[in-house]
């Protein structure tokens, strides 16, 4: 951490977390406001506030289990500063108070080894149990030990403006350590987490912040010029800039939601992105006129559906703290009414790409095959060779990807086309 240490900084990162930990809103959300009231924070005092509220949001059940009972936020920060970041007596000493140094003894004298695997792992029960059910116990905790780590940083180039190495070069000019991502043609990967906003290339579109597996559900929907395709659940449209760039700034691309602030999100960096081929809309609902206007007609459809995001611990790591059991079945549903939908816009030969950013089976290929047996004008296709041809390898027929496994978001993908 490059913020020098202070009380004053300790404090703010204490009165920041007991904000978080009340869950009345998403973690991101109450950090960002707190920064806006507290404008004399500079950009590394903001870096240590949120790195420490994160990695006790990160290890919440294994710190609690060394804090005893009802930790407070200050012993929860004090030990996400000794657990997480490894920090000793010297390093804690501006803040720790004497009654303290024997309550830090006893949490550092708890084993790991003497913890439930579910504390272990860091998650609640119900998901650490949906997960070892999935995927077993010692890939769950590989999985639990990825998703507990900071996400990094990953930029997708805009090649109808400059090229990656071209990025590349700029940002090593400045200073600014990155590689080209692993996976992605576009991405490049920063080693740190500098402030982008007023760079020159973040200004003027060559470049937008956008996770390295998320850019791969672009290239699995390969739309070519001239098509017309609908990005469903489009958000704040990072992947909609894709698609259109991937279009080469010809055809017709819809970008679809529901929320209207979405949307105006995504004006500002559709104005940078220098894309003409994108249109907005807002509709009501998957059954909206608007989408019966467009049934049939639609070459491709980018279907990143809503999920319990569990995919994206990494960035938020509070969603495991927020959601419950019950609210996967009930996604569950509202992902196969939109799947439903969506598939109703595609011609015959059309191509239709569902995805989430959730690593759990009852939001992916239960979601997938319950469609597709329902609807035999359908067929699967195989996620590996259509990012072959895009040069990605990443084998399987259906998308999978782990953190641990690719250093990426946890999401998943399946490509389905309807019968010519």
């Amino acid at each position: 951490m490059k913020a020098r240490f202070t009380p004053a900084l300790f404090a703010h990162a204490e009165k920041v977390l007991g904000e978080v930990l009340r869950f009345d809103h998403p973690a991101d959300a109450v950090v960002s406001r707190y920064f806006r009231e507290h404008r004399e924070l500079g950009h590394a005092d903001r870096g240590f506030v949120a790195e420490t509220v994160f990695a006790v949001l990160r290890r919440k059940r294994s710190l609690e289990a060394r804090c005893g009972e009802r930790p407070t936020p200050r012993q929860l920060v004090l030990a996400a500063l000794a657990f997480a970041f490894g920090w000793n007596l010297r390093q804690l000493e501006a803040v720790l108070k004497a009654s303290e140094t024997d309550w830090l003894a006893a949490a550092k004298a708890v084993r790991e080894a003497d913890l439930p695997p579910a504390v272990r792992c860091d998650l609640p029960d119900w998901l650490y149990g949906a997960l070892v059910a999935q995927f077993g116990e010692g890939e769950t905790l590989a999985l639990a030990r990825g998703m507990n780590q900071p996400a990094p940083l990953d930029l997708r180039v805009n090649d109808l403006k400059t090229s990656r190495a071209a990025v590349l070069e700029r940002l090593a000019g400045d200073g600014i350590a990155a590689v080209a991502g692993a996976l992605s043609p576009l991405a490049v990967r920063l080693a740190d987490k500098p402030a982008l906003a007023k760079h020159p290339l973040f200004l003027d579109g060559s470049i937008e912040v956008q996770d390295e597996g998320s850019q791969l559900l672009g290239l699995l929907l390969a739309p070519r010029r001239g098509e017309m395709v609908v990005d469903f659940c489009a958000g704040a449209g990072g992947k909609t800039l894709l698609l259109g760039a991937l279009m080469k700034n010809t055809g017709r691309l819809y970008a679809l939601d529901v929320s209207e602030k979405r949307l105006a999100n995504l004006k500002p960096r559709l104005a940078r992105s220098g894309l003409s081929n994108v249109h907005p809309v807002r509709i009501e609902h998957e059954r909206d006129g608007k989408i019966r206007r467009l049934a049939g007609k639609i070459d491709r459809v980018l279907v990143d559906a809503p999920c319990s995001g569990l995919g994206t611990l990494r960035r938020n790591p509070d969603l495991k703290w927020r959601q419950g059991e019950s609210a996967i079945a009930e996604l569950a549903a509202k992902q196969a009414a939109i799947l439903a939908a969506a598939a109703g816009l595609l011609r015959p030969g059309g191509r239709l790409v569902y995805a989430t950013c959730s690593p759990l089976a009852a939001e992916n290929d239960a979601v997938v095959d319950a469609f597709l047996a329902a609807h035999p004008d359908f067929t699967p296709v195989s996620a590996g060779d259509v990012l072959a041809r895009a040069g990605v390898a990443v084998a399987g027929d259906r998308l999978r990807l782990l953190p641990q496994v690719h250093g990426t978001d946890g999401f998943f993908a399946a490509v389905l086309e309807k019968r010519a």
